[in-house]
């Protein structure tokens, strides 16, 4: 009995969490380990599940660089690098486009529907709802910045009561054009700031962001994040991590999360308890 009254207990600590955020709509960037991990897919798509039940509006936009890596290893496809970013030249883009849209987002949208969601998995080049230009001017070939969200697709999508599964390839202006890869952390933030979202959240493989210590640094905001960017703290991939929280909230959306994605329900623990397990990143 004790601990049937410690289960209940649980449910009554998040009420106040589920009140806050139902009919809200929360933007997910999914990948790492997360995305990888049979038995970590199977929990992120009960969390997922739990929230659209709760009446909460949750938006997956999920990348696939691991895959992607595999498939054109397997292909013999070469890629070259500059500055760190994956030159995208038209072979490689249709590599892109088959991992990302076929393979993986299909994975995911099955994996939500079998647990009882409503999943529907769509890319930027359907009903042409993201558009891009070149990164810098084609340096990297097919690698695009968005330029427009048409954000009423994805509203029709939610109030048809579907989970929108995104990934990141943009529509060109050519009806020949193949497209554009795009970096699903930025195409996350530009999509959660198009639908003004309560929250966004980073599914990495790290606790969050960490101390000189390694110690979790549970909260930040702009003046502490260019602190550690200067004293060397804050660096490497996570760098342009954090650049895309502080976009996302400079353009309305309420805060960021980066959260470890190797916990077990990681998101339902950052939701709906006091303390949460990640970094919130606010104004």
């Amino acid at each position: 009995m004790h601990k049937k009254i410690q289960q209940a207990q649980i449910l009554l600590d998040a009420l106040p969490y589920i009140k806050q955020f139902s009919k809200k709509t929360i933007v997910i960037k999914y990948g790492g380990a997360a995305q990888i991990n049979p038995e970590l897919k199977e929990k992120f798509a009960q969390d997922i599940v739990l929230l659209y039940l709760v009446g909460i509006k949750p938006i997956i936009v999920h990348g696939g660089g691991k895959k992607i890596n595999a498939l054109l290893d397997k292909l013999e496809v070469k890629s070259n690098f500059i500055d760190g970013l994956r030159v995208t030249d038209d072979q490689v883009m249709e590599v892109v486009e088959m991992v990302l849209s076929g393979s993986i987002n299909k994975e995911i949208t099955t994996l939500l529907n079998h647990h009882g969601a409503k999943a529907i998995g769509i890319t930027g080049k359907d009903a042409n709802f993201i558009h891009a230009k070149p990164m810098d001017d084609g340096k990297y070939g097919r690698v695009g910045d968005i330029t427009k969200i048409d954000k009423k697709v994805i509203k029709h999508l939610i109030r048809e009561k579907f989970i929108p599964v995104i990934a990141p390839i943009a529509a060109g202006d050519d009806v020949n054009h193949p497209g554009y890869n795009i970096n699903a952390d930025l195409a996350a933030s530009k999509i959660a700031v198009a639908l003004q979202a309560k929250k966004i959240i980073f599914l990495t493989d790290t606790q969050g962001v960490l101390d000189k210590e390694g110690n979790l640094i549970s909260s930040l905001d702009k003046t502490k994040i260019k602190a550690l960017k200067k004293d060397g703290t804050i660096s490497g991939g996570m760098i342009p991590k954090l650049d895309a929280c502080l976009e996302t909230i400079r353009g309305g959306v309420e805060c960021a999360h980066i959260i470890d994605g190797r916990i077990e329900h990681s998101i339902l623990l950052e939701l709906f308890t006091k303390d949460g397990i990640g970094t919130i990143i606010k104004e």
